[in-house]
């Protein structure tokens, strides 16, 4: 059976699934982006879904890309840390407080696209619970997440991220997901 690199067949499946969903959004290319977005104007008149569907479309391929291996990368760090349903419950309330955050404290954003906010909520979720269990790693998971936040709110995104960067979206995430995780019990 598949087996991913922090789970069993099952897991590892559902991440197969995940990263192709990202990937296969995509492919709708602009009218599909334009459809599932976070576009404050449609928002403002009803279109709900988009608060969901905008972090699961991309720019493009390159984006859709690196939000999958991103996604990778935190389930090899930390999928074990947390229950299946709890992990659901971080990542809904790394998408309320991204959403929220767009929306009350960031009106200039018209449009934002991506899974990077919600993976930096995953993130501090997972490095929450390597601090509560003291393994030494926390440390240096949160310290990277913080110095990340502090470079992208004084000096913008990553030399590297390349495309339209929402660094406010990756706060909003990161206190999402820490504020669920807060009170979460974190598995062995």
């Amino acid at each position: 059976m598949l087996k991913s690199l922090n789970c069993d067949g099952a897991a590892g499946l559902a991440l197969l699934a995940a990263c192709a969903a990202l990937l296969l959004l995509t492919l709708t290319g602009e009218p599909g982006r334009l459809l599932l977005r976070y576009d404050r104007a449609a928002l403002a008149q009803g279109q709900a879904w988009r608060l969901l569907t905008a972090h699961l479309v991309h720019l493009d391929l390159r984006h859709a890309l690196l939000n999958g291996c991103g996604l990778a990368l935190m389930w090899a760090l930390f999928a074990r840390d947390y229950m299946a349903r709890q992990w659901l419950l971080v990542v809904l309330g790394a998408l309320v407080a991204i959403d929220a955050g767009l929306w009350l404290c960031d009106s200039t954003v018209q449009w934002y696209v991506g899974s990077s906010a919600a993976l930096h909520g995953v993130m501090a979720a997972g490095a929450l619970a390597h601090l509560r269990r003291g393994e030494p790693d926390g440390w240096v998971l949160a310290g990277f997440l913080a110095a990340k936040l502090v470079w992208e709110q004084w000096v913008g995104p990553l030399p590297l991220a390349g495309g339209v960067v929402v660094v406010d979206a990756h706060l909003y995430g990161v206190i999402g997901g820490a504020a669920v995780a807060a009170f979460l019990k974190p598995g062995a």
